[in-house]
């Protein structure tokens, strides 16, 4: 920008890590210049704190921004709290984005996290449940061969990982230049459609995702663009790649009426 403040085409969208730093430590030590904010989108798994795994971000000087995807909590209570604990990211606690909207590089950056789970919601079939106070309840009704351990434990799992109706709705009401996602919309052969519907309620032009492990820029027939990051890769809000991580998966034809944009 021309006051030399950080603008859009600072801020990059890193595709789902799985532990692999190695391809952001190659990445940031290849790159002229640096970038100004990293948006993490999911599918992380912490084996430490956040704070720490993300260090190499953090100490150049890149503020990181992030939502979860469905393996954060592959190791269960303990992984989510490395993600997500604020007394154990004290630095990224606040890039939090799931469910709010961030102004950061100038743009308006709405984060959903998650994936969609059928004893939550899964589109098109109607909600089962709208917020997590209703877990309690609908866990116990789970069948006797269940232990309370284990109803716990479930509750825990989709409070933290599934798409949640509460969530979606809080961001209906916001208005944002951009909706991160770690699900797909409908651009993607098994995204959903609801994501759609959501940029367009919030006003957001571009939908960012990972999830897929896929590299590629859709745009709708009214100019809605969805951008899909591979794993480990990081994109730039025009779809530039800033560095490459792990080899594409296939996509294939894009689902009518999606074009590549």
């Amino acid at each position: 920008m021309a006051d030399g403040a950080p603008g859009p085409q600072d801020v990059v969208f890193i595709g789902d890590i799985h532990r692999q730093w190695h391809h952001i430590m190659r990445g940031l030590a290849q790159l002229p210049r640096l970038p100004h904010a990293a948006v993490l989108l999911g599918d992380i798994e912490c084996d430490r704190p956040l704070d720490e795994v993300a260090a190499p971000l953090l100490d150049a000087g890149i503020a990181v921004h992030w939502i979860c995807g469905n393996h954060d909590y592959d190791g269960g209570p303990e992984m989510w709290a490395n993600l997500s604990d604020p007394a154990r990211n004290p630095r990224t606690h606040a890039g939090r984005l799931n469910g709010c909207v961030r102004e950061i590089g100038g743009l308006r950056i709405a984060g959903l996290s998650g994936t969609f789970r059928r004893r939550v919601w899964e589109p098109p079939l109607p909600r089962r449940l709208h917020s997590r106070d209703e877990l309690a309840d609908d866990v116990a009704t789970l069948g006797d061969d269940w232990t309370q351990a284990q109803r716990e434990a479930m509750a825990h799992a989709l409070a933290a990982m599934a798409i949640w109706p509460e969530d979606y709705d809080a961001l209906a009401g916001l208005r944002a230049d951009v909706l991160v996602t770690h699900e797909a919309p409908s651009s993607h052969p098994q995204g959903a459609a609801m994501l759609d519907d959501l940029a367009r309620m919030m006003g957001a032009r571009l939908v960012i995702h990972g999830h897929h492990h896929v590299c590629y820029r859709a745009r709708a027939e009214d100019g809605l663009h969805v951008q899909g990051v591979g794993a480990g890769w990081a994109l730039g809000v025009d779809g530039a790649p800033w560095w490459p991580g792990e080899a594409n998966r296939w996509l294939g034809a894009l689902p009518r009426p999606w074009q590549q944009a």
